[in-house]
């Protein structure tokens, strides 16, 4: 049974999310392989008042709080590619199906994880990194490995209990057709939801070293945390008609 997982997301923090708690699952697992791949480190991200970093450092500090945040959660990638492309810019960026697809080459990940068409925010890196892992996939699937796509995602129904609490708390609530703003998809489109609740400490470790994104990851107690965290939803890309999985690699 193939263990190797591949993540291709667009900027340090998006891997904080994505697949985070599997990679916790199975870190004590020596058959399992963890591929990382950063289409850019972020540079052009805001700066909250008071944090000292510039624009000329803040891509090199998000890079560092990236391996910080894997060291936390106790299982670093086994491999971990940044192609250096300008942040807020890589749905420009020629070649970038074929730079992930010769990664992707390389090691031939039995699960590879993205972004859906919708990049769970609307961010447009986040849009054309899922779109050019999906093309990578596809073009190279029928070999070894390639054996599933996910896209990571909120069900709609829990987008609507995350946005009652935002307002509860008084705060203004995410907009689905904004861009930076989370979205759902449909329930029904879930395919996969991987319970990752015991090892939600691990996760939120990782969380809190992404010190500079604190604004946009927020600062909430560690128990409200917990409960945020305690699953992992995918949309099942491929192949179609997979549905109630529970783990990345079941059925492989």
């Amino acid at each position: 049974m193939g263990r190797t997982l591949a993540l291709v997301v667009a900027h340090p923090d998006d891997d904080a999310y994505g697949v985070a708690g599997t990679v916790a699952l199975y870190a004590d697992d020596p058959d399992f392989r963890y591929i990382l791949i950063h289409a850019t480190d972020g540079a052009a991200g805001e700066i909250p008042p008071g944090f000292p970093a510039t624009r000329e450092t803040l891509g090199e500090i998000r890079r560092e709080e990236d391996r910080r945040a894997w060291v936390a959660l106790g299982r670093v990638p086994d491999r971990h590619e940044w192609l250096g492309l300008d942040d807020g810019q890589v749905s420009e960026a020629p070649g970038l199906e074929d730079r992930i697809a010769q990664i992707l080459a390389e090691e031939r990940p039995d699960v590879v994880g993205t972004f859906g068409p919708d990049g769970m925010t609307g961010h447009p890196d986040h849009i054309a990194v899922g779109a050019a892992t999906d093309a990578a996939f596809h073009r190279l699937r029928g070999g070894p490995g390639f054996r599933r796509l996910l896209h990571g995602a909120m069900p709609e129904s829990v987008f609507q209990r995350w946005n009652a609490s935002r307002v509860r708390r008084g705060e203004r609530p995410w907009d689905p057709s904004a861009v930076y703003d989370l979205r759902g998809v449909p329930d029904e489109q879930i395919a996969m939801s991987v319970d990752v609740s015991r090892v939600a400490d691990r996760i939120i470790a990782g969380l809190r070293e992404h010190r500079s994104q604190a604004h946009v990851i927020g600062t909430a107690p560690d128990e409200v945390w917990a409960t945020s965290v305690s699953m992992e939803h995918y949309v099942v890309a491929w192949p179609l008609g997979e549905t109630g999985l529970t783990d990345v690699f079941e059925g492989l």
